[in-house]
């Protein structure tokens, strides 16, 4: 009777051992559990074969069969019947051996074992059947119980069997995709905590449930074979220019986001039109609320179901291969998200997160943070970030808030944090963390590429780990940014009291391998757009833009935009909204747009402008000092430095009829872009094509020339052959 009432409690942790094919006292048995029932028989799985009726143990739904004689056994189904209902099920507990096999572990690809895996179990006849295997770490529980659509739900149905390992195991037969399933675990107290979806599912469901759905990753067939095979890029000298999506916000039909197959027909042929390189997208991992537009994520290994399923998400990014665009995935590993049904003291106690709340708990997004100390942990989340390139191809992993993971005393004041062992602030199992993350992403994906979001000043983040760095292949240029747009937000008559705003960036422009962002984080929470950020009239407001983006695209680094940037998106973004493409009927937004455009073109086409992003040698000023005229100009190189490029931006609205600029070679020059064209809604001060290089001395230079300089306007010469 205490076996019938612990598994009544489901507080069972060696189901094995009291159920399926048991011996007692020499004889082979079957026993069954299934409460509430009030009759089992058991048969083979040949259809109408003989049923044999099994004995009750007590009350409760324990059952027994002895199996007497040299009768063969054989894989067997369960035939129950209950007061309400009747119905067959292949018992769970006759396969120990698939359920207990122990499969090669491999610490960067956890989830080719854990969560729920299709697979096949052999009965003690050899009889195959297919079924879901479910592994849970849960060292902490006293038991766990596979819950779902299956077994209505019933935590004392199927009782999961603890590992050595901490790891809970089962095989249930019959069981495919589409099935949906939670974990209900008991503390070591026996009390019931909160059910919990899988931390390794791949696939869950929204509000109210969360459930998580078994999913068959082999079911779809990739066809960006082409991609896959392009050489090896040097991303150094690789043209980027990344288009930052919210995939709920970029664009609504009826009211509803688009999904990833809408995604795949609409938003592609726009990227490809504009010419950008990648697409990024915002956290997709799926997360319980919208608001925290996926940086508050609980599904690391599962795409968010808000726009389709698993298939149509790698739909969407088989067709931005097929049409030669890269996707980067933003990547949260810093913090998560305190829900019932996620990771926070998942087995009673703190699994995931550091106990102390003075390094568990973080105070800017009321999250627990993860404790990089722990192996199991770091493996849980190098494994997701593994999973997004191996199982969904992505080409780019952005990891957000990395100075919050390196910082011990990040967002604390004083008394808040715990010092490291020397006393310092820096988090050591975090780094070590990075670093294991980054040499594990370019070591199984050398085609792929990390960047951190990183707002310090901490050295080598883009320097590589056997050089004693982070290992990030990029990281997002914030001092520019900032920088940048304070420079722009002043009126131009006072900007030659700031020019060192604009210049500035330079200085530590070779620091790192860096990103220049106008990102998300510009446009939301009071900040206004980027357009709305520029000073004067509505022309002027968009000169200023227009010149800034041109600045920006010759300045040196990779570039990335938020969606609505490249037409000049007039209010603040809002995730619950889509972008405002209506404003594209106006003059004004279409000059912008095709601004964007063309700039994605002449970034792409002259490798001065990409090649030697990360090199010195790729850039020369030749007049950073003229405060009074609010004008910059310098020169970018390819690796020959032959023909370079000459860029001169005009940051005020007064144009100047003979602007005398020096140049390396005598000959001829000629106007490739201008930011003030009238295409562009500019003025289209006529600024003449070609330039005869005068024997003038000027900026440094041997020769020079004469410019009629447009208002607000970014220009950009090229050394004629």
């Amino acid at each position: 009777m205490h076996l019938i009432k612990d598994l009544e409690a489901a507080l069972i942790a060696c189901p094995f051992d009291i159920l399926g094919w048991q011996q007692h006292q020499g004889v082979d048995l079957i026993r069954a559990w299934i409460p509430g029932a009030q009759s089992i028989a058991i048969s083979s799985l040949e259809e109408h074969s003989e049923q044999m009726e099994m004995q009750e143990l007590g009350e409760g739904g324990l059952f027994e069969l002895p199996w007497l004689g040299n009768k063969p056994k054989f894989t067997y189904r369960l035939h129950i019947t209950r007061s309400d209902t009747s119905f067959s099920i292949i018992d769970p507990y006759q396969f120990k051996d698939r359920s207990f096999q122990d499969f090669p572990q491999d610490e960067d690809h956890i989830y080719h074992n854990m969560g729920a895996q299709l697979c096949q179990a052999q009965g003690v006849d050899g009889q195959t059947v297919e079924g879901v295997r479910f592994a849970l770490y849960a060292p902490n529980a006293r038991a766990v119980s596979v819950v779902g659509n299956f077994n209505d739900w019933d935590g004392r149905r199927t009782p999961m069997a603890s590992g050595n390992d901490g790891i809970w195991r089962l095989f249930i037969p019959a069981l495919q995709a589409g099935d949906l399933y939670k974990y209900e675990l008991k503390n070591q107290q026996g009390h019931l905590l909160p059910l919990k979806s899988d931390p390794v599912g791949f696939y869950h469901e929204q509000y109210p449930s969360f459930a998580s759905v078994v999913t068959d990753h082999s079911s779809y067939q990739w066809r960006d074979q082409k991609w896959q095979q392009r050489p090896l890029p040097v991303w150094k000298e690789t043209p980027i220019c990344v288009y930052e999506v919210h995939a709920g916000s970029w664009k609504h039909h009826k009211g509803q986001p688009l999904s990833w197959l809408e995604l795949k027909d609409q938003l592609i042929p726009y990227v490809v039109e504009m010419g950008f390189t990648h697409i990024e997208l915002l956290p997709v991992m799926e997360y319980p609320y919208d608001g925290s537009w996926g940086y508050q994520p609980l599904g690391l290994f599962a795409p968010t179901s808000r726009f389709g399923t698993v298939d149509d998400f790698k739909t969407f990014v088989d067709a931005c291969h097929q049409a030669e665009i890269g996707v980067i995935v933003d990547w949260v590993p810093a913090h998560f998200p305190s829900d019932a049904h996620g990771l926070a003291r998942f087995d009673g106690t703190p699994l995931y997160e550091y106990e102390d709340p003075r390094r568990g708990w973080h105070p800017d997004w009321n999250s627990y943070i993860y404790d990089f100390g722990r192996k199991t942990v770091c493996d849980f989340l190098i494994s997701s970030a593994v999973a997004w390139c191996d199982l969904f191809h992505v080409d780019g992993i952005r990891v957000d808030a990395v100075a919050s993971i390196l910082y011990l005393d990040y967002s604390r004041e004083e008394g808040e944090w715990i010092p490291n062992i020397h006393g310092g602030n820096h988090n050591y199992e975090a780094i070590n963390f990075i670093r294991r993350f980054n040499s594990a992403v370019y070591g199984h994906f050398p085609k792929a590429f990390t960047v951190a979001e990183e707002s310090t000043s901490f050295d080598g983040v883009s320097r590589p780990v056997h050089n004693g760095g982070l290992g990030f292949g990029f990281k997002w240029n914030m001092g520019w940014m900032h920088d940048t747009l304070e420079y722009m937000k002043h009126e131009p008559i006072h900007r030659k009291y700031h020019h060192n705003e604009i210049s500035f960036p330079m200085v530590y422009a070779y620091s790192e391998n860096y990103i220049l962002p106008l990102s998300h984080d510009e446009v939301v929470h009071g900040k206004g757009s980027i357009i709305g950020k520029m000073p004067g009239d509505e022309w002027q407001q968009t000169a200023n833009l227009r010149a800034y983006y041109a600045f920006m695209y010759c300045h040196p680094g990779k570039k990335l935009n938020f969606m609505g940037n490249e037409f000049g998106q007039v209010g603040e973004w809002q995730h619950q909204h889509s972008l405002d493409w209506h404003i594209l009927e106006f003059d004004r937004h279409h000059g912008i747009q095709k601004l964007f455009k063309d700039l994605n073109h002449l970034y792409r086409t002259e490798p001065s402008l990409y090649r030697l992003d990360s090199d010195p040698s790729g850039f020369q000023w030749l007049n950073y000092g003229d405060a009074d005229a609010s004008v910059i100009s310098f020169m970018r190189f390819d690796h020959n430095r032959q023909g370079p490029l000459i860029v001169i931006a005009n940051f005020t609205p007064v144009p100047h009829e003979r602007y005398r600029l020096g140049v390396p070679e005598s000959g001829s020059y000629q106007l490739i872009f201008n930011s003030d064209a009238k295409e562009y809604w500019g003025s289209g001060f006529d600024t003449g094509i070609d330039y005869m290089a005068d024997e003038i001395a000027q900026d440094d230079q041997q020769f020079s020339i004469e410019v009629r300089l447009p208002p607000l306007a970014t220009i950009v010469i090229r050394k004629q052959p």
